[in-house]
């Protein structure tokens, strides 16, 4: 099988070299264009995203060099001078088939599981295929891969469980209110973290979601976004009572929600369960609102275990994931020795029937009318003979290992001269 991959990730190089190495979509046409007529590979396929940049090839066995792609790279992207070799990981025939079959499947992520990736996968390889830059070989490899990333959604639990604070809070405000849609959300602070955890609000369905954060312009823009009412910073203790989910993560020096201001809001509110997840650092709510009987109070630590407990759960799904891998590449090289057994018995047999043939025409007639059909059945069967047992051999040694039924099918094609013939 004549793949070759060369690609660079979170594992093997620094972020500042992966963002250099990354192609966008505009450069793809011209990066394309140079893999298949400048290096002379027959079809190619690449994935790069924030984490990684891979290349898929097929290539001429005699002809294909891994310094070939990774001169494409460099040269390229114009990184030469600050790009090692050793930032690039390289590997061939199935060795590349189960690096993409790992990557699929999400255990190769920095994230364990992460679902993200199979979209990206399937993403390049449809990019590539309208380029016209797939062929044989790397549709069938990357359908496979489609097939990993689908059974490993449905066959284990890998993609179970929240590993980031903002899903884990959103996560356990779900399990806290089975029906997030007659819920309202206040969520305290418009960064990063804020905008996160907002996108999971609005896709778990929240009824409403109020943003509010010390510059308005950020609430602003964030609700501008993703929808919301944006709320004042001085005011958001008045919308407080009103709400059944607060989320904050702000930077503050000192607790913005303190222990008298709960007890005021808790009187408002009467028993209706207030649930408040402080992933603030330093913490945005004094521990001490928790003494209250309707407020249940989780700050960061409390989420990192729940993250801690699905990692682990994750990590326990890989052996079978692995199984799984290795079943899809079993099938895809048996189906890659068949189509080398099935033409190299073919042409044999052809091979053998062309020479009879020419043999035959040119001593025929020597023999007279009632010896020539004699002549051609005992030929016929001579052929047969001789191609009996190469042909049972080869059959026979489709169950071998792959590398040994190739070695066969390579030594057979050789000796006879159909490497001429392709």
């Amino acid at each position: 099988m004549n793949l070759l991959s060369i690609g660079t990730n979170h594992r093997t190089a620094p972020v500042d070299i992966r963002e250099q190495l990354y192609f966008t979509e505009k450069e793809l046409d011209g990066a394309y264009n140079a893999l298949l007529k400048k290096y002379g590979f027959k079809e190619a396929v690449i994935i790069s995203t924030c984490n990684r940049t891979e290349i898929y090839t097929v290539a001429d066995p005699f002809t294909m060099r891994y310094g070939d792609l990774f001169d494409f790279i460099v040269d390229r992207k114009g990184t030469r001078e600050f790009t090692k070799p050793e930032y690039f990981y390289r590997q061939f025939a199935s060795g590349a088939a189960n690096h993409l079959f790992r990557v699929a499947s999400g255990i190769d992520s920095m994230i364990i599981g992460d679902i993200q990736i199979l979209a990206q996968i399937k993403d390049a390889y449809y990019n590539a295929e309208q380029k016209k830059t797939t062929g044989f070989l790397t549709n069938r490899l990357f359908h496979t891969a489609f097939r990993v990333g689908k059974r490993t959604r449905t066959e284990t639990e890998i993609g179970e469980g929240a590993v980031s604070i903002s899903y884990a809070a959103v996560e356990l405000a779900n399990k806290i209110f089975a029906d997030l849609s007659k819920k309202r959300a206040l969520l305290i602070g418009a960064g990063e973290t804020g905008e996160l955890t907002a996108k999971h609000l609005k896709s778990k369905g929240i009824g409403e979601l109020l943003v509010t954060n010390r510059t308005r312009k950020r609430s602003e823009e964030l609700v501008n976004r993703i929808g919301g009412r944006v709320v004042e910073f001085e005011h958001f203790l008045e919308e407080l009572g009103k709400c059944d989910i607060v989320i904050s993560s702000i930077s503050a020096d000192e607790h913005i929600i303190k222990a008298p201001m709960m007890h005021d809001v808790m009187k408002r509110r009467g028993a209706e369960p207030l649930f408040i997840i402080d992933i603030g650092v330093p913490r945005n709510v004094d521990p001490a609102c928790n003494k209250y009987e309707s407020v249940f109070l989780h700050d960061i630590d409390s989420l990192q275990n729940i993250i801690d407990k699905n990692l682990s759960k994750r990590k326990a799904e890989i052996p079978k994931i692995e199984k799984i891998i290795l079943e899809e590449l079993q099938g895809l090289f048996q189906w890659y020795k068949s189509l080398q057994l099935n033409p190299t018995i073919s042409d044999l047999r052809q091979m053998f029937e062309f020479i009879r043939e020419a043999e035959v025409e040119k001593h025929i007639n020597r023999f007279n009318e009632a010896d020539r059909e004699m002549v051609e059945l005992v030929t016929k069967r001579i052929v047969n003979k001789l191609l009996h047992t190469p042909m049972t051999t080869l059959r026979m040694s489709n169950g071998d290992p792959q590398d040994d039924t190739l070695s066969h099918i390579s030594s057979i094609r050789k000796l006879f001269g159909l490497e001429r013939k392709e």
